[in-house]
């Protein structure tokens, strides 16, 4: 099985370009932002502190979480209810950053994450993925572009689904974001070593896109 690691920070658009790459090539892409986000609405739902781990831990037994995909698209389900669209609040953006830096999620989660990766070709995204999850991935990518940019196509997003926020508001929140993942204690976001690095800034989506499955046919002799 080949397995492709993307990791950047938030708003690179990783999960856009790797869920269009993957398609290209056939892999399976895994989106592990949306299963932390997945944990982050548990905690919610249940009255828990995106910050409280030791009321978190113990529950964690109870979360059942899958990614399917329908139609070519994928969909996020807890406890059998699909909450794809709910997950991408803005709102659960931040708590999901807040519930990955607690060692005990993280743990949850690494093995259903290696898991997919020993029976799929996949293409898998998100921080820690290189450096911790898939640390012999065939291929590992470092996806960012700046703050700025980044801000302006989380902006966009949330204008497409009708959500009300000022662009200032979501630019604030990348930093905030940004300086969380780097310096968590447990898997901190970093490029690592032997991962390629690919900066978006300016990019349209398809340009993105043509990047990153250049860089993997190149890479990988596909």
């Amino acid at each position: 099985m080949i397995s492709i690691a993307i990791d950047g920070p938030s708003g690179a658009g990783k999960s856009s370009i790797a869920r269009r790459v993957a398609a290209r090539l056939g892999y399976v892409y895994v989106d592990t932002g949306a299963l932390y986000r997945a944990i982050a609405l548990f905690a919610h739902r249940s009255g828990i502190a995106d910050t409280d781990e030791k009321a978190l831990a113990p529950r964690l037994g109870e979360i059942e979480v899958e990614l399917a995909y329908q139609e070519g698209k994928q969909h996020v389900f807890l406890g059998g209810e699909d909450v794809s669209e709910e997950i991408r609040r803005p709102e659960m953006s931040m708590a999901a950053s807040q519930v990955s830096a607690q060692p005990a999620v993280r743990a949850f989660l690494l093995e259903l994450q290696r898991q997919m990766a020993d029976k799929y070709n996949v293409i898998m995204d998100g921080r820690d993925i290189g450096t911790v999850v898939l640390p012999k991935a065939d291929l590992k990518i470092y996806l960012t572009a700046s703050a700025e940019d980044r801000a302006l196509r989380r902006h966009q997003e949330f204008l497409k689904r009708g959500e009300d926020i000022s662009y200032d508001e979501v630019l604030t929140d990348i930093n905030r974001r940004d300086y969380n993942d780097i310096h968590r204690e447990i898997a901190p976001l970093c490029r690592a070593k032997d991962a390629v690095l690919l900066d978006t800034t300016g990019n349209t989506l398809e340009q993105s896109v043509a990047l990153v499955e250049q860089t993997i046919r190149e890479q990988l002799g596909l």
